[in-house]
């Protein structure tokens, strides 16, 4: 079990970690531009398009289990109309949202506060970027599917395409053409449509033995469209309270003022480069789950879930002791500005150890995907964010400041993995028997 944990895995963390180092190298572009203002555009920027993408990356996680359970109950049938309504849905959303830009940029900004100069770059680097919508849905939709068809390789192909492409074509607008914050988005946009044309092409040239004629009566099934936008809706509201949470924090730390903007925008990234890295593993779990539970391996399913527990505590204590005496060395990478490496100092502390705190929330994350445990992920996120985070940072900000901010995202994400472990028996196992 752990080759097949590791097979799953290291084409996955590949995957994974070109993302937030896609994001390092946009903040890096920007953190050695003149003034913190570039840095601000690209995290305001970012933080939408976090609201806009991880809004909709249910297309990727329900994707993902629905597959995995019917790769597991040898149902090809079944699993090419997962593919083809979570790609169906996801090009109709993607393009609403191109219609909707006008108002969503307006709310966006709204929503999200800044000073005057950092909004202005933020709404070029939007309007550029948004033109990416579709096929950045659709890519949600195929590499959850290839997941749940125990294919972590094609995923990784894609990622590693994309985010090569892009920091090429980021790197060449910004310092050949000497464009900015629009450069970055430029670079994405390019990017994300290559990656499509790849994903397609991989698509075709593995699979075409399930492309068969389906009625349209098969994918619009209404018994299974309900339970589909049942999974749908359940991990929309979860995403939306992680939504809720990375924007209030990033949206408080552009109120206090535009270094310490900078300051937690350029130390998340450290728990993002975690994360990615520790979904890895929560991605195997998602695809072996689903494989398992399809085919009814319920003693395998339990042995799985503590395998994937070790793995993922041992990299967290990686992380942590690479953190503990790296982390300046990171800053210094990321931006060159030593007034703001200076004035970080006192919340690396956050940093180095959210990685210990968090890791059991990804893992779950993974085996509850995996499961179409949806109801249970949904309510254990809105505890979290609403009565752990929120009361957390309202309590505690007049006496710490900045670093009630670190506080609630840290309780956060420690709250998550308890009460998942809490529901793990009730949510899964007990439905199985």
């Amino acid at each position: 079990m752990d080759k097949e944990i590791i097979r799953l895995s290291i084409p996955n963390i590949i995957s994974n970690i070109t993302i937030p180092l896609l994001g390092m190298v946009d903040l890096a572009l920007m953190g050695h531009m003149k003034g913190v203002i570039y840095l601000g555009a690209i995290a305001l920027g970012g933080v939408i398009f976090n609201i806009i993408y991880w809004g909709f990356s249910f297309l990727r996680m329900s994707t993902s289990g629905f597959t995995a359970q019917a790769y597991g109950r040898n149902n090809q049938n079944e699993s090419y109309l997962v593919l083809l309504r979570s790609v169906i849905l996801a090009l109709v959303i993607g393009l609403l949202i191109l219609v909707l830009q006008v108002p969503i940029e307006w709310a966006s900004f709204k929503l999200i506060g800044g000073s005057n100069e950092v909004e202005q770059l933020a709404r070029q680097y939007f309007r550029i970027r948004i033109w990416a919508a579709p096929v950045s849905l659709a890519l949600f939709s195929l590499s959850g599917w290839f997941l749940g068809m125990q294919n972590a390789r094609y995923p990784m192909i894609i990622a590693i395409s994309v985010n090569v492409v892009n920091i090429a074509l980021s790197v060449f607008f910004v310092f050949g053409l000497n464009m900015k914050s629009e450069g970055v988005a430029l670079g994405t946009v390019i990017a994300q449509y290559v990656g499509f044309i790849i994903a397609i092409f991989l698509l075709r040239k593995k699979y075409r033995y399930l492309f068969v004629k389906v009625y349209r009566k098969a994918i619009f099934d209404l018994k299974i469209l309900k339970e589909f936008f049942r999974v749908n809706t359940d991990i929309f509201i979860r995403t939306f309270c992680i939504i809720a949470v990375f924007t209030f924090f990033t949206s408080k730390s552009a109120s206090i003022n535009d270094d310490i903007l900078a300051i937690n925008s350029l130390l998340i990234q450290l728990l993002l480069f975690f994360s990615f890295f520790i979904d890895g593993f929560a991605f195997a779990g998602e695809a072996m789950v689903g494989k398992f539970i399809g085919s009814k391996r319920i003693s395998e399913l339990k042995r799985l879930v503590k395998k994937l527990f070790l793995w993922g505590g041992g990299m967290a204590i990686i992380f942590t002791m690479g953190y503990w005496p790296g982390i300046k060395l990171i800053l210094n990478i990321l931006t060159n500005n030593k007034e703001l490496i200076l004035q970080s100092e006192p919340f690396l502390i956050w940093a180095i150890f959210i990685p210990l705190a968090s890791f059991a929330s990804f893992i779950w994350d993974g085996i509850y995907i995996g499961a179409t445990a949806s109801k249970a992920m949904r309510n254990t996120m809105l505890i979290a964010a609403f009565f752990v985070f929120t009361p957390v940072y309202f309590f505690m900000y007049k006496i710490i400041g900045n670093h009630a901010l670190w506080l609630g995202m840290t309780l956060f994400m420690l709250s998550r993995g308890i009460i998942q472990t809490i529901l793990y028996k009730s949510a899964i196992l007990r439905k199985l028997v």
